[in-house]
């Protein structure tokens, strides 16, 4: 899949802040007040409902990211959104830093030891706190550090490949 055309899962309501409709959200970005930047959005509540999220306004504060969506005026409304998802399409994302990746660029290239041995496909990456860890769906799954340069050594995004430093049969 094209991954520009993906939509990439930027944050999510947890429920009602205050009386007046306002929104608390988790915000998956770096800062967490980027999410607003970000044009178009697409909200998704939890019965996969997808509506276009335009207005979206907020602010940083201490106790996380506080948005504001047209129409929404009140607490009922705001408790209504709890669990809703907000998406964006990767092409609005800007490019990463030399040495930086968006998860989903990598997911879908080919794994491959340094001396050539498939191992799969990155099915999704996950994050244990100390490092992320690349998921390879092959003929077992394995978790690998995604560590540079100690076990992913090339991220060749042309060749569709990540080569890593692991043993194959760990």
């Amino acid at each position: 899949m094209n991954t520009e055309a993906r939509l990439i899962l930027l944050g999510r309501v947890h429920g009602a802040f205050g009386v007046r409709g306002e929104l608390r959200v988790e915000s998956f970005t770096d800062p967490e007040a980027a999410l607003l930047r970000y044009q178009p959005l697409q909200l998704r509540d939890a019965r996969g409902n997808v509506r276009a999220l335009e207005g979206l306004g907020g602010r940083a504060t201490p106790k996380g990211l506080i948005a504001t969506i047209p129409g929404i005026d009140d607490k009922d409304a705001a408790d209504a959104l709890r669990g809703a998802e907000i998406y964006a399409p990767r092409s609005v994302l800007p490019p990463p830093a030399p040495g930086e990746y968006y998860w989903v660029d990598l997911e879908g290239l080919e794994v491959v030891t340094t001396t050539g041995v498939p191992l799969g496909r990155v099915s999704h990456l996950t994050s244990t706190g100390v490092n992320d860890v690349l998921v390879v769906a092959g003929d077992r799954e394995r978790l690998i550090p995604f560590r540079e340069p100690d076990y992913v050594t090339c991220v060749d995004f042309e060749a569709g490949r990540i080569t890593v430093d692991w043993d194959p049969d760990f």
